[in-house]
């Protein structure tokens, strides 16, 4: 979501004024810092950045901080840093051509709407798109700062969406990503009409424009896995065989204190399904260890639903306090050290189950989607179930889907050679 607010901002100052990027920092005449505020780190980085821009800008360059820290954070971010000529939060990214012009503007409204909002086109990738089809999230779960930054949950008009897709697809896209705090929660609430409809419904109708060959979604809620979903994911030969599934914890009394509205039962039970309707599917999840109250118990329930999905990618975090979540209040803090060594156990189980996973795909062909070029020859894509791919090649092969045999494994990536 933030490389898709990324490239709405782009998009409008290349339309509406006469900005361009540019890679060499002595050239910029605007500095953009697009922030993340879901842990503490890169809040942390922020204003350290903002110094180093601030001591190597040519004179007259304005510095903004725009995304999910400058929604929390607003106006406090210029009384820290005087050196910042604007704030833009996340939920605000069309006002951005407006607050270039305004001298330490702020605008940070969670409530703003920009779900009818008709952007100017700017991809980064011509070969593939990212697509919002929703803003906002529904979810109180007590460590995430997110509705508080990007606001209630508010879906886009399907007509919109086929729209936007379809011009992505006639300038050269075959691969859509669909992209929402919870993808498939998609259709409760429209701003300006009142539309019925749903998920897999939007799913059935975009897989119906023409030239599109190829579509991914993140990041589905599991509470919001039904069984309609999942035969429609299973089945439709455009969506990608690749989900991810956010854990948070293995633990039923932990998902309670974190409300995520579902169970330990409820999580293993969907995967099972995805398994068993789509055997091919490869599953990725986040998982949160040292969440306030975390137990030994708790810990092993989640390495024990490692153990049984097994993972083939795994985003991992020691919890992290944040500001206007319930979490932060709560009594039975983990201590560091508990956190970092739950961490440490967990990751390393996850590295033995990817060895296994990556070593068996020695010899395997995948239909590979090639959309970038590499270094030294290389040409790099996914396959349908979103393991990269490296290849030997040139542009030739770029917006192409080949078949590609393994020749080589890594945890990260595979090498391979083009089937003839």
């Amino acid at each position: 979501m933030n490389v898709r607010d990324s490239e709405h901002m782009i998009a409008e100052l290349n339309a509406k004024e006469p900005y361009e990027l540019t890679q060499k920092l002595d050239d910029a005449d605007l500095i953009i810092i697009n922030t993340c505020s879901v842990r503490e780190k890169p809040v942390s980085k922020l204003f350290s950045e903002i110094g180093v821009f601030k001591k190597h800008k040519k004179p007259n360059a304005k510095i903004g901080v725009t995304g999910c820290t400058a929604s929390h954070l607003g106006k406090d971010i210029i009384k820290r840093a005087p050196a910042v000529d604007f704030v833009l939060g996340a939920r605000n990214i069309s006002k951005i051509t407006k607050v270039i012009e305004e001298k330490h503007a702020v605008e940070v409204d969670i409530d703003n709407d920009d779900s009818n909002y008709d952007f100017s086109e700017y991809r980064s990738n011509p070969f593939k798109s990212m697509v919002n089809i929703s803003m906002g999230c529904d979810k109180s779960c007590t460590f995430c700062i997110v509705p508080a930054t990007r606001g209630d949950e508010v879906s886009i008009p399907s007509d919109l969406l086929v729209t936007e897709i379809t011009k992505a697809v006639n300038t050269g896209a075959k691969e859509v990503m669909l992209l929402g705090q919870n993808v498939n929660n998609y259709g409760k609430s429209f701003s300006t009409q009142d539309e019925n409809t749903n998920f897999t419904a939007l799913l059935q109708k975009i897989s119906k424009i023409e030239g599109l060959e190829r579509i991914r979604f993140t990041s589905p809620h599991p509470l919001h896995m039904d069984d309609a979903f999942l035969e429609e994911f299973a089945s439709n030969p455009k969506i990608c065989k690749q989900i991810h599934v956010p854990l948070q914890s293995g633990s039923t009394s932990l998902l309670k204190s974190m409300r995520r509205g579902y169970s330990k039962e409820w999580f293993l039970n969907r995967c099972e399904k995805i398994r068993t309707l789509c055997p091919e599917a490869t599953i990725s999840t986040d998982i949160i260890v040292g969440f306030p109250g975390e137990s030994d118990e708790d810990f092993s329930d989640t390495m024990d639903v490692l153990d049984k999905v097994r993972f083939e990618q795994l985003f991992s975090f020691k919890y992290s306090p944040r500001p206007h979540t319930p979490a932060q209040d709560f009594e039975n803090q983990i201590p560091n050290d508990v956190a970092g060594a739950r961490l440490t156990k967990l990751q390393a189980r996850h590295t033995e189950i990817l060895d296994e996973v990556m070593n068996a795909q020695m010899g395997a062909e995948h239909h590979v989607y090639f959309d970038e070029l590499k270094a030294n020859g290389k040409v790099s894509g996914r396959s349908d179930d979103g393991k990269l791919f490296y290849v030997e090649g040139s542009e030739e092969l770029l917006g192409k889907i080949l078949k590609v045999k393994v020749t080589e494994v890594s945890r990260g990536a595979l090498n391979g050679i083009v089937c003839a």
